[in-house]
């Protein structure tokens, strides 16, 4: 797997969103963290981690997340993409289930689970399967970014990025792209817990 994070000002939430990270069960991964020229104490709060599964690129400017993501897709060396945000928190078995899945099927090209609102009870459940995604995806986005694993030799083999003209709605749109080319799939499990703003 390689882990693709990128991060700009996560000073208070990064430590937890890492640390979901390397507390993964499924320890085989490379943790590509992408810093987007954060100007608070981010950057040194990943350096304090010795972990040599993670890769901290720094960049010079602030370009924008799909810019981030492009870079981190580009030096991937996975077979697997697995998104990760810098301030929600993965659960321990996340990795687990969504490569054993992924082996099992390969038809499935990506990969997401419900998830957990942080500091509440809520729970959000997520349409399962490939028809009702792509029937949800006609009223909106109905997977959640950075539950997300994908196969990456399907995004190598027909050139896929993300569109930085479409942010801050640049996953909607490639998940949109991707359906040609593969079943997308939800698993019916809480593998995520996500930070509402």
């Amino acid at each position: 797997i390689t882990v693709l994070m990128p991060v700009y000002n996560c000073e208070l939430y990064i430590k937890e969103a890492i640390d979901s990270i390397l507390n993964q069960t499924f320890t085989d991964f490379e943790f590509l963290i992408i810093d987007d020229a954060s100007t608070d104490k981010t950057v040194s709060i990943i350096k304090e981690y010795k972990d040599s599964r993670i890769q901290l690129i720094e960049k010079e400017g602030n370009k924008g997340i799909s810019d981030s993501l492009n870079y981190g897709l580009k030096v991937a060396k996975g077979e697997y993409i697995a998104r990760m945000d810098g301030d929600d928190i993965s659960l321990p078995e996340r990795f687990v289930k969504q490569v054993t899945f992924l082996d099992s099927n390969p038809d499935v090209i990506l990969c997401g689970s419900n998830f957990g609102i942080i500091g509440t009870e809520i729970l959000i459940n997520l349409p399962e399967d490939n028809e009702v995604i792509k029937l949800g995806l006609l009223k909106g986005n109905c997977l959640a970014h950075p539950s997300v694993m994908i196969r990456n030799s399907v995004l190598k083999e027909y050139a896929i990025t993300y569109d930085s003209s479409t942010e801050p709605a640049e996953d909607y749109d490639l998940w949109v792209r991707l359906l040609q080319f593969g079943k997308l799939y939800n698993i019916q499990d809480k593998l995520l817990y996500y930070r509402v703003h």
